[in-house]
């Protein structure tokens, strides 16, 4: 009985966790990942915005990162007397978080298994190791409007 018990609750547990945030619509700026709740909040340093409403829709050089446009993905152009925000490469998180460099990260429930893309750094509202799947993994969340 305690066995099926702590089954239910590992399950539960996860699948709680490994929900995606609703809420969160990713952009990309410069190849970097941001959220569109980032970008509005620094409008003195956006240019133009474009939003493609499913993956279908985005052009080539968005194409990896189809799996974040499932709410919609926005590419965003900064200015030009602008340069850009700070960013930071996932592998390079998960070696600031004694992580393998190579280990997926999960930003608001979205799994990043390629690590070699860059966050800006206003992304991170939250980080943390936490249980994955059986393994260590950063779970970031972003901040909200």
């Amino acid at each position: 009985m305690k066995k099926i018990l702590y089954s239910l609750v590992l399950f539960a547990s996860v699948s709680v966790f490994a929900q995606k945030n609703p809420s969160t619509k990713f952009a990309i700026a410069n190849g970097n990942v941001g959220t569109v709740a980032m970008f509005d909040a620094n409008k003195q340093y956006v240019q133009s915005v474009n939003m493609f409403k499913n993956s279908a829709a985005l052009p080539q050089d968005l194409k990896k990162f189809s799996f974040l446009a499932e709410n919609g993905l926005a590419s965003v152009k900064f200015k030009k007397d602008y340069g850009t925000l700070d960013f930071i490469s996932l592998a390079e998180l998960n070696k600031q978080n004694s992580l393998d460099a190579e280990t997926p990260v999960v930003i608001d429930g979205y799994e990043f298994t390629d690590t070699k893309i860059n966050i800006f750094a206003n992304l991170m509202e939250n980080s943390e190791v936490k249980d994955y799947n059986g393994k260590k993994t950063l779970v970031i969340t972003s901040p909200k409007k």
